[in-house]
Formats: C-alpha cells, sequence, structure tokens
C-alpha cells in the first residue's frame, strides 16, 4: 500500500509478513535469482541484488533462502528468462497506480493484470498519465525511538540526502536515487536502524480518500495487485485518513 504515508507502506509490509510470509518469500527468491543471474552473487558488485536483499532483510527472510536463491541465479542450469516491466493504471477515485512486474510471458501477464483492474474498479492508463504523477527518491525510514533527530538530519545531510522530514512516528530521509546506497550506510554504519530503506515511487499529487468505503476499495485492489506472482511492487497515489 505504497501511497502518500510512508508508515502505512511500513505497517502494511510487516502485517503482511505474518499473513503471507510463505508467498513474499517466493518472490524475494525469484527477486534474488533473476538479479545474481544478471550480475553475479557477490551484493557488494551487484546493486540490484544489494536491493533485493534490503527487502529480504526487512521480511525477516532466512539466510538459507537466500543463499539457494543466490545459487540457484548463478548456478549452471537453465534459468527462465524474465523481463522488468512496469504498468500504468487508475483505481477508482481517480488513484493513479504504477505496478513493477518481472515476467516471464508479457502477453499472459498484461492480461491477467487488466483482468483484476478490470474487476476491480481499475483500467490501464496511457503511457505516462500515470508516472508523471510520481517522482523516483530514494527513502530511508527510521522510528522514534531509534534515533535522535538532529543527529540523524546530520548524518543524512552529510552523506548527501535531499530531504529529512518528521512526524509523531518518526523521520524519513529522501535522497537521490544516486545516493541513496551512500546515505543509507551512513546511517547504519552509525548504529542505527531503519524501518524501511529503498528507492521508491512517491506521489507528486495525491488523491484524498473521503470515506470508508473508498479506503476498502482502494486497499482492496492493491492487495489482489500485489498478491499476483509476477508483481513485485505496487505503488499509488491514495491518501489514506488517519
Amino acid at each position: 500500500m505504497a501511497g502518500h504515508s510512508r508508515w502505512a507502506k511500513v505497517k502494511h509490509f510487516k502485517g503482511g509478513i505474518d499473513a503471507k510470509r510463505a508467498q513474499i518469500f517466493a518472490k524475494l527468491g525469484k527477486e534474488i535469482a533473476i538479479a545474481s543471474r544478471i550480475a553475479g552473487g557477490d551484493p557488494g558488485m551487484n546493486p540490484r541484488l544489494r536491493m533485493v536483499l534490503l527487502k529480504c532483510r526487512a521480511a525477516n527472510m532466512p539466510n538459507d533462502n537466500i543463499d539457494r536463491a543466490i545459487k540457484r541465479g548463478t548456478g549452471t542450469g537453465e534459468l527462465i528468462q524474465y523481463e522488468d516491466l512496469t504498468y500504468e493504471a487508475f483505481g477508482p477515485h481517480g488513484v493513479a497506480i504504477l505496478i513493477e512486474l518481472s515476467t516471464d510471458n508479457r502477453n499472459r501477464t498484461a492480461a491477467e493484470i487488466r483482468s483484476l483492474l478490470t474487476k476491480n474498479g481499475g483500467a490501464i492508463a496511457t503511457a505516462g498519465s500515470v508516472s508523471r504523477l510520481f517522482q523516483r527518491k530514494g527513502q530511508v525510514i527510521v522510528s522514534r525511538e531509534n534515533a535522535v533527530e538532529d543527529a540523524l538530519m546530520e548524518i543524512a545531510l552529510e552523506a548527501g540526502a535531499e530531504d529529512f522530514k518528521t512526524d509523531p512516528e518518526g523521520y524519513e530521509v529522501l535522497t537521490d536515487p544516486a545516493r541513496f546506497e551512500a546515505v543509507h550506510k551512513a546511517i547504519e554504519a552509525r548504529g542505527i536502524k531503519a524501518a524501511g530503506a529503498e528507492v521508491t515511487w512517491l506521489p507528486v499529487i495525491t488523491a484524498p480518500l473521503q470515506d470508508a468505503k473508498a479506503v476498502t476499495e482502494i486497499s482492496g485492489l492493491i492487495e489482489i495487485l500485489e498478491g499476483h506472482d509476477d508483481v513485485k511492487e505496487v505503488y499509488s497515489n491514495a491518501e489514506f485518513p488517519e
């Protein structure tokens, strides 16, 4: 549920771990294998693999699962060729949605995603009509109990962060995607554990949801899309009520 609220996504992901652990691990294993096949199994030399391993850590994925997935990707056995795609869509109530996927069959996946959207009040959008509503940013989220505000701000800005935001639950550090790793490493090097860290799509313009029905429809559609085997991430500009 990657909408305007950074904390909503963290809570949604953590809650989903308990309910859908096997599915999440399977998806992460697929991502690890693809990344390892493309650029090797050494995360120090493979940025894409490093990003996946951050997700694995957040999901508490066992090291044995990670090791097996890396070996599967770097082994001599045949690995299905996957293609990375991003679909643009509009959901109910004018909510903009970006869907990132890895698929071995573009036509099959396109038909399935289109069907899921249509059955739940959404539709595929014209190329560019949704992506223009988002910006690509590195994002590090830290809970209040894990850091002192002034110290964290100084570390982040010195490492090259673009922006630093606070709210009652914690802190959000935003970076240019190219500076994400440097900023994240600088924060963790000081013993500060992040609640979330990724290069993500953040909405430039949000779509406020006015009532419980709208919240249910949008959160339900996002959950259905996230449940598709080929979907890696779903981003929306939905503004969920507190």
